[in-house]
């Protein structure tokens, strides 16, 4: 078949799709479905208990939504304390952040520097496992080949099929380990067979953070600073966990409660991810920003920056799908607490790296986008900046490439992934299995040889 033949039929099956999928609007508020799982409020549909975690940013009062500031919490525990603790230790944070999520207890010096010992030994991946898994089938795209990696994973497991508590947290911790390597040896791989840039594969550092490893790893002369590794710890604490109702997260648990093996579960997860409703969102708010600083002239003009995001907000300008994109979230409402922690670490890096006026034409955006989204949607529903505002932008100053910045969340949520994995196999016990309405009719059969 050539081709040409080969698209014209797939046009022709394209359009039997479309004409016989489409269901009409009105029918989902005829059978009350809950759409993307959440009720006609906004809030989520209740599908599940979790002592993982938790995203605060409303309090219900008197069957009302009443908004508050954004908190997010680890096993208890307020994120912005962990991060004071490790700053005020001068400590990468992210070991101590993975061994609550898997745990539930915040570890003494010693259980840390074990834990972070073992992470450290895993990092470096099996005999062979670079060239065969990812050498020799490179991939265009991190996610993909994480995905990939995930699943080859199996194969140099001597006991991939043992779901015992025991079993799945050493599964889970090697993973921990080894996102970050598989992440920058897939971008490696990708930088030499699709870029034709040169290849380099350095060994991770056992006594390194996780932090500093990538860094160190997709960068040719291994060199980065302080607080470079320091601003990028920070990101992985903020994306370690979101409580149990965000896609990738529950992906989890509803793979993991057919009872299958924790690779497969975890490969889900990141396909999951790689969506760019979900993880995929900040490389659309740094592209957004490209197409903002190409057509706004004053970048300090608070009239001329409004104009063109009212032009986004309604459909005249960059994809035009109407998104502000880093606006808005879920479940928070006056502020993300990620996004207010990476802020603050934004600024002293742009301060650094000479990137103020990028930086100041961010917050401006942050200021009028919330006014100007109300206004266009004619909505009353408060609207605050999302981690991926600043996010992509933190990558960018760090010199990350832009095809790593869905992957570093996939390095950072496998801790609360992992945290899930372990929860639904203690506590679930049950396979998921909502219901789904059936809107068409039954039909009288009709023998092939009477089929038009």
């Amino acid at each position: 078949m050539s081709s040409k033949e080969e698209t014209a039929i797939l046009k022709k099956l394209e359009k039997l799709a479309v004409h016989n999928d489409p269901i009409d609007q009105k029918l989902y508020s005829q059978y009350d479905v809950k759409r993307g799982l959440r009720n006609a409020n906004g809030t989520g549909v209740l599908v599940g208990l979790t002592r993982i975690g938790d995203v605060v940013g409303y309090e219900m009062q008197g069957g009302q939504k009443i908004a508050v500031p954004g908190r997010l919490i680890y096993r208890g525990y307020n994120v912005e304390d962990l991060i004071k603790d490790a700053e005020k230790n001068k400590q990468f944070g992210y070991e101590q952040c993975a061994y609550l999520l898997l745990f539930g207890e915040l570890p003494n010096a010693a259980k840390l520097e074990a834990f972070s010992k073992y992470l450290g030994e895993c990092r470096v991946l099996p005999s062979n496992f670079t060239e065969d898994m990812i050498m020799k089938a490179p991939s265009n795209d991190i996610m993909n080949k994480i995905a990939r990696g995930v699943l080859a994973s199996y194969s140099y497991d001597e006991d991939p099929e043992n779901r015992s508590v025991a079993n799945v947290i050493k599964q889970c911790i090697q993973l921990i380990a080894r996102f970050s390597t598989l992440a920058a040896y897939g971008y490696q791989a990708k930088r030499r067979y699709y870029d034709n840039k040169s290849l380099f594969i350095h060994n991770p550092k056992p006594e390194l953070s996780t932090a500093e490893n990538f860094l160190r790893l997709i960068r040719s002369d291994k060199q980065y600073t302080r607080l470079e590794a320091e601003i990028l710890d920070l990101a992985l604490i903020l994306h370690a966990e979101h409580g149990g109702g965000n896609n990738s997260s529950l992906t989890v648990h509803v793979v993991s409660s057919a009872d299958t093996d924790t690779y497969s579960a975890m490969a889900a997860a990141v396909g999951s991810l790689k969506g760019r409703r979900h993880g995929g969102a900040n490389i659309r708010v740094v592209e957004m920003m490209d197409d903002i600083k190409a057509n706004v002239k004053d970048w300090s003009s608070e009239k001329e920056v409004s104009a063109y995001i009212k032009k986004i907000a309604t459909k005249e300008a960059f994809d035009r799908s109407g998104l502000v994109y880093g606006m808005g979230h879920a479940v928070y409402t006056i502020s993300d607490p990620r996004e207010v922690l990476l802020k603050a670490k934004a600024k002293e890096l742009a301060k650094e790296k000479g990137c103020m006026k990028e930086f100041e034409l961010y917050n401006l955006i942050e200021k009028v986008a919330p006014a100007i989204i109300q206004e266009v949607h004619n909505s009353d529903k408060k609207v605050c900046a999302n981690v991926d505002f600043y996010s992509g932008f933190v990558y960018t100053m760090l010199n990350i490439p832009r095809e790593l910045f869905t992957p570093i969340f996939a390095i950072s949520r496998i801790a609360g992934w992992s945290a899930h994995r372990i929860e639904e196999i203690v506590s679930g016990g049950r396979i998921y299995r909502p219901a789904y309405k059936n809107i068409s009719a039954e039909r009288s059969f009709v023998p092939l040889m009477d089929r038009k």
